[in-house]
């Protein structure tokens, strides 16, 4: 970059900070491979320290390192001149290193060696020098002899004893110990000032004593250094006034009293103003010691501001106010106040920050190109301001050569148009009265092609929607141009979503899914160009996406937390679990899962939060739940009875832990010692938040109580019971409750109760006190009084008349409470007559209506329950003979004068009678009255059978209902032919005699299946049918000819096409009904349907479509058993209403297979003695 020349002027400073911002110093990378080649003025690596003090036991070492290319070469300047080190054989200089080893041993003298060192390190490109290092010996010199003497001193006094330790280098660390070297304890009454000095703010008795000691430690000699021992003696009163009355006449001279109390005065620092002055980044350290009785205490303010509160620190038992870091906003007044109960005194010191030099811009190193422009800055500040002056490779910058791409402006170096002999060292100094500071500073001009440092083909893998940094580390002179391309794409990347940082580095803000790829950078400068490949990929977040969540759980129990985790499959997953974010303990009841972390037989240790962390190499995810580990409470304690009375009494307790889950009620329970010992009953309950209950008592109790508590998981165990409390005796509170009176027989009255607990009987002698009258009579009460009952039986009663009654509780206190008086009745006795005038009306075969008249009240004896009819079927009217059925009955209301009696057999002779019912029973029956009932329908007949088949007849045989109902006037006979395909013939009727039980039909169609429908009937009508099906016999010759054609190949053929498509329709039934499909067979079904309900043309002698056109259902009672007979007691509504071989077949899905088969057929011919045999057209049929 060219830069011009015009506007740097002594008054171009905010030129100069532009500059600054766009030509930076080019750094020169660490990597050997660019290091190798690369040309470097020198530059200072390692230095001693300007201040370097020696320990005169050791070799001197002064460091002096510096890197450069070619490798500087080293001197060194001694308190300014030049230092020959080869002149002095202890003198040894590091190959390759501008280090000096000064050996001391065999009688070196290391203060020869003192004074101000600097190292210079040189090569073609210029020259770094060092800062002056001064030498300088340690000293820890002896203690000057002096002669101490004795401290004497009153009790109360203050007292400073000085130290002065000897001046050494550095200066000693000081503490006071006595002869056992155990360091004398200090307190804010005596403390050691910071001059090494002890001082006593006042002096007890205890203080006396002979080895108070001052030790210097000098840390750089390791030695410690003695004052001799100080004696200290206080006196007390007495001794002192002991001591003077030998020369006093036993006159008193102090007095009894100590030193008096006093105000606080300093002891240091004097006067009440004083100055400190502390440099900038130091420590500052105020002191403030008292004296005075009692102790003063310190305090510190700072009188124009706060204390700095991070810097601030109090120590020596807040005599020494110390700040650290001092600044200049650390300047000001600062007070320091000693204070006791008698007054306080003041003392403020002044402080005044000073600063050495310090470095706002410190100069860097210029790397430039040929023709370019720079600058280097150099900007200290300190208190007084610092000066500024240069040097070029050491030598004070007016006295170099001049060079014409060099201007100082103001405090800096403005380079422009810089050539390759520019290149060269400069120094800075900045120095006040307080100290100085040097900064070697290069230009180095250079002309490099780009090199790119990062990598090449370095993988970078980012979370998706976070920023992605692609390095692209590059070095060159001129400093290169860098430019970021997307795989195969020519346009540069510059602009949204892209930011191209100035150090080459790309950032893409939100990463997505889009932005993988490969990306290529490529450095451009002047001289050449280099590009480096880097990938990217971008990888889904790892996501907890079901969280565990906070549970309770009882103790002994189980918990499972969830952690279910969603993240990019590419990347390796890992999850870890922690208890209060730490590890999970060691323990086989923690069992981590893929997706969960579940606890058994929990314990109260395990409660706390449990994190679910979620790892892969790019990212994290954190989800935290709670347990809460619950439990019964524990039982309550500390019972305690107060508050004492006859009827009542407080009870209070403290509650036991209720182990996570708040205790909701209290339960108080009591035993009864005296009446019910060992067993505890439920006195009453208190919320949960109470722990003192007012108790209601009973009189003459022995009571002991305790307390349960209760919380969501359960009850605990009962507390322990509190001490025996005895209620005094009284009189019941109460009688006896659920008092009846009833009789049990005709002349007696019995008056039952509940007795009373023991608890209720209030006191001993309890008593019932049972009094009994005849209601509506005049006269008195009769009384008596029993115990240990609950039962009293008045005899010799009339029967069924109101009595009067009471029970009251009686016991050595007196009697209970005035009684409830009841109303009862004595026993009853059995009705006197019968109901009279009874009647019958028959409403049909069923029914018949029974009318009778009220008994009298006064016959009764009792209360009326109603009337019950009694009455039996005696014989059939179809038969002569008497059939005793049994006897039914039926109850009505006593308010009821009749009553019908249903479900009777049609055609029938029945017999009944009525009789009244009370509370004792059934009284006299009336008169039995007879009546019949007429005829009904009959039932369906007994059986139904197809006999003796011929070519063109069927026999049907039968046996009439079992249930006739009535004279049977005839049976009918409907039938109907059925053709290969289950369409039905044209529907004949036939009827039979009444007398008949068999009938041949002629001239029917030979080889043919006929359905036959059959009914009883009387004069009611016809009764329920039964159903059948026969087949007649097949013809001979035709027989014949139909085996002949069986013989024929194209039959045969035809035959095994059809067995194959057959064989392939069974397997997708087969599998059709594994998949739950049902057969289909309703067709089939559909094809024996009632005739009656049979849609059917009008006669011109074709078959009608055979289907059930209502319910799809068979004929109901239309099954024929394995016999060919039909039964009555058969179910109506079996699906095997054609079949013949005993017990249909069905699938699992209930529905036929096998209908109308071959078999079948074969079956039905051998059931009905036929000697057909099978054919290939019969077997044809049964397939279709």
């Amino acid at each position: 970059m060219q830069l011009k020349r015009r506007g740097l002027t002594s008054g171009g400073s905010p030129l100069i900070l532009f500059m600054c911002q766009l030509i930076a110093a080019l750094d020169v990378p660490l990597d050997p491979k660019i290091l190798e080649g690369l040309q470097q003025p020198p530059t200072i690596t390692h230095q001693s320290p300007k201040d370097y003090i020696i320990d005169p036991r050791e070799n001197i070492v002064i460091q002096c390192e510096a890197k450069g290319k070619p490798t500087p070469r080293f001197s060194w300047t001694r308190n300014g001149t030049h230092f020959d080190t080869d002149k002095d054989s202890r003198i040894m200089m590091k190959p390759n290193s501008g280090t000096l080893v000064i050996d001391i041993s065999n009688g070196g003298k290391p203060d020869a060696y003192e004074g101000i060192y600097q190292c210079s390190a040189r090569n073609e490109h210029g020259t770094a020098v060092s800062n002056n290092i001064v030498i300088r010996q340690s000293r820890s010199p002896l203690w000057s002899k002096e002669k101490l003497q004795p401290y004497i001193v009153q009790e109360g006094s203050s007292l400073v004893l000085p130290c002065r330790p000897p001046v050494g280098l550095p200066p000693p660390i000081i503490f006071w110990m006595d002869n056992y070297f155990q360091r004398l304890p200090q307190s804010n009454r005596v403390s050691q000032g910071l001059n090494g000095d002890l001082y006593f703010s006042n002096l007890k008795v205890e203080d006396t004593r002979s080895d108070y000691i001052c030790y210097a430690r000098f840390n750089h000699t390791q030695t410690i250094q003695q004052k001799q021992p100080i004696s200290v003696k206080v006196l007390s009163m007495d001794a002192i006034n002991e001591t003077f009355a030998a020369f006093l006449n036993d006159t008193e001279f102090f007095g009894d009293m100590p030193v008096g109390e006093r105000r606080p005065t300093f002891l240091v620092p004097t006067g009440q103003n004083s100055s400190k002055l502390v440099l900038r980044g130091e420590i500052l350290k105020l002191e403030c010691i008292a004296e005075g009785l009692p102790t003063p205490e310190i305090h510190w303010i700072k009188e124009s501001g706060e204390l700095p509160a991070k810097r601030t620190f109090y120590e020596n038992f807040q005599k020494t106010l110390k700040i650290v870091a001092v600044t200049e906003a650390d300047g000001g007044s600062y007070r320091c106040t000693a204070k006791n109960h008698l007054g306080l005194v003041h003392h403020t010191i002044k402080v005044t920050v000073k600063s050495s030099p310090y470095w706002i811009n410190e100069p860097k190193n210029l790397i430039l190109a040929p023709q370019e422009t720079g600058i280097l800055l150099c900007r200290a500040s300190g208190n007084p301001k610092p000066s500024i002056t240069w040097l070029m490779n050491g030598i004070p910058i007016e006295n170099s050569p001049d060079d014409p791409s060099r201007k100082i402006d103001n405090d800096n170096i403005v380079f422009s148009d810089v050539q390759k002999d520019s290149s060269a060292v400069y120094q800075c100094n900045a120095s006040n009265e307080y100290g100085y500071l040097l900064s070697n500073a290069f230009v180095n001009v250079l002309a490099v092609p780009p090199r790119i440092l990062t990598p090449p083909n370095h993988l970078y893998q980012v979370i998706i929607s976070r920023p992605a940094l692609l390095d692209c580390l590059t070095f060159g002179s001129p400093v290169p141009k860098v430019q970021w391309f997307k795989d195969n794409h020519a346009s540069i990347l510059d602009g949204d979503p892209y930011i191209a940082h100035k150090n080459g580095s790309l950032e893409i803000h939100v990463a997505q899914k889009a932005d993988s790829g490969k990306y290529t950078c490529v450095g451009i400068n002047e001289l050449g160009k280099a590009e480096n490949v880097v990938h990217l990929e971008v990888k889904e977040s790892v996501r907890i996406i079901a969280q565990p969540e906070y549970r309770v759980v009882q103790k002994a129990g189980t918990v499972v937390f969830e952690c279910r985790v969603k993240h990019d499959p590419s990347l390796e997953l890992t999850i870890t679990w922690l208890k209060d974010e730490n590890s999970l303990p060691e323990d086989e009841r923690f069992v981590v899962g893929k997706d969960s972390l579940t606890i058994t037989d929990v314990t109260e240790a395990d409660e706390g939060t449990y994190t679910c962390i979620a790892n892969t190499s790019l990212d994290k995810d954190i989800a935290r739940a709670e347990l809460t580990v619950v439990d019964y409470p524990d039982p309550p304690s500390d019972l305690e009875l107060t508050d004492e009375h006859e009827r009542s009494i407080q009870l209070t307790w403290t509650p036991g832990d209720d182990n996570n889950s708040p205790i909701e009620k209290f339960i108080i329970e009591y035993e009864d010692g005296l009446h019910d010992p060992d067993v505890w009953h439920n006195l009453t309950e208190v919320p949960g938040q109470k722990t003192t209950a007012h108790l209601k008592l009973s009189p003459f109790v022995w009571y002991s109580f305790r307390v349960i508590s209760v919380n969501k998981v359960g009850r605990s165990q009962p507390s322990s019971p509190s001490r025996q409390y005895q209620t005094p005796g009284a009189a019941p509170d109460e009688n006896p409750i659920i008092v009846k009176g009833a009789g049990s027989e005709p002349d007696n009255f019995v008056i039952t109760w509940e007795p009373l607990t023991g608890i209720q009987s209030n006191g001993p002698g309890l008593q019932y006190k049972v009094s009994w009258r005849q209601k509506d009579v005049n006269e008195e009460f009769t009384t008596i009084k029993v115990a240990n009952v609950s039962k009293y039986i008045v005899s010799a009663t009339p029967t069924f008349v109101p009595y009067e009654f009471y029970v009251q509780a009686i016991n050595d206190y007196g009697p209970g409470p005035e009684p409830l008086i009841h109303v009862g009745h004595s026993g009853e006795d059995l009705p006197m007559v019968a109901p009279p005038n009874v009647r019958v009306r028959v409403e049909n075969s069923t029914l018949a209506e029974v009318h009778w008249d009220a008994v009298p009240a006064k016959s009764v004896r009792g209360i009326l329950k109603g009337y019950k009819i009694y009455y039996w079927k005696e014989r059939s009217l179809n038969k002569r003979k008497r059939r005793n059925t049994g006897k039914s009955s039926l109850m009505f209301d006593k308010n009821k004068t009749h009553g019908k009696l249903p479900g009777l057999e049609p055609f029938s002779h029945y017999v009944l009678n009525v009789r009244a019912v009370n509370g004792k029973g059934d009284g006299p029956r009336s008169p039995d009255q007879h009546f019949e009932t007429p005829e009904g329908v009959p039932g369906a007949p007994a059986f139904l059978k197809v006999t003796n088949p011929t070519l063109d007849s069927l026999t049907l045989e039968w046996s009439p209902p079992v249930h006739r109902n009535g004279i049977l006037t005839g049976y009918t006979l409907r039938y109907q032919a059925i053709n290969n395909t289950h369409k039905l013939g044209p529907l004949l009727e036939l009827v039979i005699p009444g007398n008949e039980t068999s009938w041949t039909l002629k001239n029917l169609n030979y080889s043919t299946r006929y359905k036959f429908y059959f009914h009883a009937q009387t004069s009611k009508g016809p009764g329920s049918s039964l159903t059948e099906e026969g087949v007649t016999i097949m013809d001979e010759a035709m027989a014949s000819r139909q085996v002949d054609i069986a013989t024929q190949g194209w039959f045969i053929g035809l035959m095994c096409a059809i067995a194959l498509l057959i064989l392939v329709l069974l397997i997708i039934c087969f599998i059709k009904r594994n998949k739950g499909g049902k057969y289909p067979v309703k067709e089939k079904e559909d094809a024996h349907a009632d005739p009656e309900i049979q849609p059917m043309k009008e006669d011109d002698g074709t078959f009608g479509e055979y289907s059930d056109t209502e319910d799809h259902k068979p004929l109901k009672g239309s099954r024929t058993p394995s016999n060919g007979t039909v039964k009555k007691e058969d179910s109506d509504d079996s699906l095997v209403d054609y079949g013949e071989g005993g017990e249909g077949q069905f699938n699992e899905d209930g529905s036929f297979i096998g209908q109308y088969s071959g078999k079948k057929e074969k079956e039905t011919a051998e059931g009905n003695e036929s000697s057909e045999a099978p054919s290939p057209v019969n077997a044809m049929n049964s397939f279709v």
